[in-house]
């Protein structure tokens, strides 16, 4: 009988864990840039602007963006769609002194929406173009990896809702929070586009992106 329960039990527990899986929807597009030769860039991304390539660093290889000239730069992948994706991707980044870069992702193109860090500012910013939309304290740590998630999505009551996170990596903050920390709704139809990596080196240092990914938005996280 304890036999017959034991194995009821596992095979609950097994379905159950195929369900979670089941649940989590498979990425649209993923790149951890470890099929891509350092010094190259991957073939489906479109280069804005800047030097970026791949590097490594140990087992580890990477996209960088050189820390000069101090412009900023940026690079599209991923699918074109107006609404209903999230991007999310890691970034590196460290200051020098008293200056800072500043770094994100983006959904919807060039002119499409951005959370970025600004550690100059101390600030978590969602913006539209050159825009900001809004922003939140964000307590930044130079030399580390932080975590960043944006997504775009249709409300049925009308409009849609932007919603943007940050997380640092490492020091126990390796889960993902719950709650969004920067939203906005927004009437207007946003427009198609691919999402993208944003770096601006005004601290002469290199930036750093890894593990992205574009996947379907979700009402919950």
């Amino acid at each position: 009988m304890n036999k017959m329960i034991t194995g009821f039990s596992s095979a609950v527990l097994l379905f159950g864990l195929a369900t979670a899986f089941a649940a989590e929807p498979a990425p649209l597009y993923e790149n951890d840039f470890s099929q891509v030769e350092p010094g190259k860039m991957p073939e489906d991304f479109l280069v804005i602007d800047g030097q970026f390539a791949v590097r490594q660093e140990g087992d580890n290889r990477f996209l960088e963006l050189p820390g000069a000239p101090l412009e900023t730069y940026g690079v599209l992948f991923g699918p074109t769609e107006k609404e209903g994706l999230a991007v999310s991707a890691r970034i590196f980044g460290t200051a020098k002194g008293r200056r800072f870069p500043a770094f994100g992702v983006s959904l919807n193109g060039v002119s499409g929406y951005r959370l970025q860090v600004a550690p100059g500012r101390r600030q978590l910013e969602l913006l539209k173009g050159e825009q900001v939309l809004a922003s939140a304290s964000f307590a930044w740590g130079s030399g580390q990896w932080t975590h960043f998630k944006l997504q775009v999505r249709k409300l049925a009551e009308g409009g849609w809702r932007i919603e943007g996170k940050a997380w640092p990596q490492g020091g126990g903050s390796e889960q993902e929070p719950d709650s969004w920390t920067v939203t906005v709704e927004e009437k207007g139809e946003p427009a198609a586009g691919r999402s993208g990596l944003w770096g601006s080196p005004f601290s002469g240092t290199a930036i750093r992106f890894d593990d992205v990914k574009v996947s379907r938005a979700s009402a919950e996280r």
